[in-house]
């Protein structure tokens, strides 16, 4: 296993699914990236969970990640925001979709399985503009 490379894949994947005006695996405070910086994505790892199934099989490793992904609306009020927000959650979605004839993602080959698990967390800036929604990534690495 390589972590590296399994991170670097999924960012590489996603951070290509949209026309985003920044990427990077560092993650910034929304307020800090500027409008012209935006829309914008950010991947960061969250941590590793193993598990063993019994003593005679392998441990598997899942690799939790959040993909941030910010908007900006602004101040101009025949804007919804939403409209901005979703149709780059749909392109992650869509980029992380497994392939149709095996039916998992595997980053290229890296991993077993990738996918979108859990709650997206999404606020799409109704009050002041700015744009957030955070994706929870899961990729499973077995180990031999």
């Amino acid at each position: 296993m390589n972590r590296e490379n399994i991170i670097t894949a999924l960012f590489n994947l996603v951070s290509a699914s949209a026309n985003f005006a920044t990427a990077s695996r560092r993650l910034q405070l929304w307020s800090s990236v500027s409008s012209s910086e935006k829309p914008a994505i950010f991947v960061t790892e969250r941590g590793d969970t193993y598990a063993r199934a019994s003593e005679a099989v392998p441990e598997a490793v899942t690799i939790e990640a959040d993909i941030y992904i910010y908007t900006d609306a602004g101040k101009d009020q025949s804007i919804v925001p939403a409209s901005l927000l979703n149709p780059l959650i749909d392109a992650v979605d869509a980029a992380l979709a497994p392939n149709p004839l095996t039916f998992v993602q595997t980053l290229g080959g890296l991993v077993s399985h990738c996918w979108i698990e859990g709650k997206i967390l999404k606020d799409a800036g109704d009050l002041d503009g700015d744009g957030v929604a955070v994706i929870p990534v899961k990729i499973l690495v077995p180990r031999s």
